[in-house]
């Protein structure tokens, strides 16, 4: 349910399928009672699905059951025991794909010969994801964090683990030759290994990192070289075994710090754009700038969804039920904006109230 969600991943996800390519969103909930209807919800919408599957002319006998048999393996992967926000469903011929995300997504079946991503790129840009390494002598882990949780990565050669178990360590005692655990050229290898293993996995993802263990160990990392400009270390030892709890409560205190300095940031930067008349603001503006190209940084509140007719030149408010109407429109402006190179930064509601809980610095 929770892969590594990285911008080649996105991109792939993107490319042309062979039709039809499946996309099912749903809203889900975290909690009693209102979970109890997502399990009906989602076998209704796969029900769909099937009708829309045996209705379409342009759907070969022999892909209908492929990708029917796609969502079945699909399904079988689905855990709305532990259901976030929202979950999205891919299926096509020879492939399956399910993510549960913090963000909640619009009740949806498309059937066409893309999968349908802006909503899982809205929910990646939200989650502001972060690496932790936790590092030990014997052991370094690496913790996959994003807006509210970490789970331990067992990719690119993670967790590293050796033996501290020394067949020498009495001889050298004697002779006053056993060095300190930090200062053995054994540990320092170790660590050089997961200096470069670290280096491997910010190369092809990278994010803030938070670097935890005892100070000998911290110390050691940093003699090897920096590993990003946004690197973060955290003196506590013993969390290179977790639990993800514990790493998760060391770290809370610097996220929340963190989150604050950055919408300061933003605020700041929204403020000078307007001096500047580089400024957007309300959904129809930032929309259009969105559409243009025009957009370098795109502010929005956490929870801001609207619904809305497109009218081409402009947006009008709508209900979910209208025709034509649609209801992710705040994730397609963030698709959008990060296709054309811009920044997005998710702030806390109630941060844009002045503009209408969107807002963007532009380009020109």
């Amino acid at each position: 349910m929770h892969p590594g969600l990285s911008t080649e991943l996105l991109a792939k996800l993107r490319q042309p399928r062979p039709y039809p390519a499946v996309s099912l969103l749903m809203p889900t909930h975290r909690r009693e009672p209102d979970n109890a209807q997502d399990p009906v919800r989602l076998r209704n919408l796969v029900a769909r699905t099937g009708e829309l599957l045996e209705q379409d002319p342009a759907v070969t006998r022999e892909r209908r059951l492929d990708v029917l048999s796609q969502l079945e393996q699909a399904l079988a992967e689905v855990d709305l025991v532990h259901a976030e926000d929202g979950l999205v469903i891919y299926a096509a011929p020879g492939e399956h794909h399910v993510w549960s995300v913090a963000r909640t997504v619009p009740e949806r079946v498309v059937l066409a010969d893309t999968f349908l991503t802006r909503n899982l790129v809205a929910a990646r840009a939200a989650e502001q994801p972060f690496w932790a390494l936790a590092v030990a002598a014997d052991r370094v882990s690496l913790w996959d964090g994003e807006a509210e949780r970490v789970t331990e990565s067992r990719e690119n050669g993670f967790p590293l683990t050796r033996s501290l178990e020394d067949p020498d360590a009495e001889r050298k005692e004697r002779i006053g030759d056993l060095p300190s655990t930090f200062q053995d050229e054994q540990t320092r290898q170790f660590l050089r290994d997961a200096h470069e293993a670290m280096r491997v996995v910010l190369s092809s993802s990278p994010r803030p990192l938070y670097l935890i263990g005892d100070a000998p160990a911290l110390a050691l990392l940093e003699d090897m070289g920096p590993l990003g400009k946004d690197a973060t270390a955290v003196r506590s030892g013993g969390l290179a075994g977790g639990p993800a709890a514990e790493v998760w409560r060391t770290l809370q205190p610097l996220r929340a710090a963190q989150v604050e300095a950055d919408t300061a940031a933003v605020v700041a930067d929204l403020e000078g754009a307007q001096g500047r008349r580089e400024f957007a603001g309300g959904l129809d503006e930032v929309w259009l700038a969105a559409k243009e190209g025009r957009v370098r940084l795109l502010a929005v509140e956490e929870h801001y969804r609207a619904v809305v007719r497109d009218y081409g030149d402009h947006l009008e408010p709508a209900e979910p039920a209208d025709l034509d109407a649609r209801d992710d429109i705040v994730d397609e402006v963030v698709e959008q904006a990060l296709g054309t190179g811009a920044g997005v930064r998710f702030v806390p509601d109630g941060t844009l109230t002045d503009s209408r809980r969107i807002a963007a610095v532009l380009r020109y």
